[in-house]
């Protein structure tokens, strides 16, 4: 599948731009030029551009986040930045909550970016009554609800919990059709690990298992069809 547009992906989504005038030293600074690792094990690219004079800016481009700062910076000042917007993207991320019409919408750009329109859901929503699993969905209504527990939790995550449930109205089981629908999407595996984490912290008696190729399907953490 070629690669969608930034308009089609909504894990690209850039920070506000900022001044670099004077930068608060971070606790914990990136380290290295170009590729660093930073606490969410994501990947980082830091671009110098001769262009950009006053500004730093972020924004996610599929499991990687790239840093856009002057050519002019020296290496302590690209540290700093790069630590400050990350934590500025991660506080955005976490801030969005969506409302069930922008849901909705959420799951027509998925579609459209992941699953080439193939999943088209006749009602998206949110649901206060699901405790024991993420996300669950009707096939034969087409129809998808969110747990409430989700809200506030990153965007990457909100966004794969409802792409596994779009990738349910295609394929109503956790087989090998199943995955492959999903592969296309960078953050599954660093989603999964979320909710996991979310899942052991909060000592819920379902521990989700991990996907075994060639094995039988387990149970994920973003729950099965209703």
């Amino acid at each position: 599948m070629a690669a969608p547009s930034t308009r089609g992906r909504p894990d690209q989504r850039p920070a506000p731009e900022e001044a670099p005038q004077p930068p608060a030293r971070a606790e914990n600074p990136a380290s290295g030029h170009g590729e660093k690792s930073h606490p969410d094990r994501s990947r980082v690219e830091v671009r110098r551009s001769a262009r950009r004079s006053r500004t730093v800016s972020a924004y996610r481009e599929g499991d990687r986040t790239i840093v856009l700062i002057p050519a002019r910076m020296s290496h302590a000042e690209e540290q700093r930045w790069v630590a400050q917007m990350l934590e500025k993207l991660a506080a955005q991320e976490s801030r969005r909550v969506l409302g069930d019409d922008a849901l909705a919408a959420r799951a027509r750009e998925l579609s459209a970016a992941y699953l080439d329109e193939r999943a088209r859901p006749a009602q998206v929503r949110w649901v206060t009554n699901q405790n024991s699993r993420w996300g669950s969905c009707t096939p034969s209504e087409r129809t998808i609800r969110l747990s409430h527990r989700l809200q506030g939790m990153p965007e990457y995550v909100v966004d794969y919990v409802l792409l596994h449930e779009l990738a349910h109205l295609l394929v109503p089981d956790h087989g090998p059709a199943f995955w492959a629908l999903l592969e296309a999407y960078p953050r599954t595996e660093r989603a999964r690990g979320y909710l996991e984490g979310v899942v052991s912290a909060a000592r819920l008696p379902h521990i989700p298992g991990a996907r075994h190729a060639g094995g039988p399907a387990e149970p994920d953490p973003a729950g099965s069809c209703g």
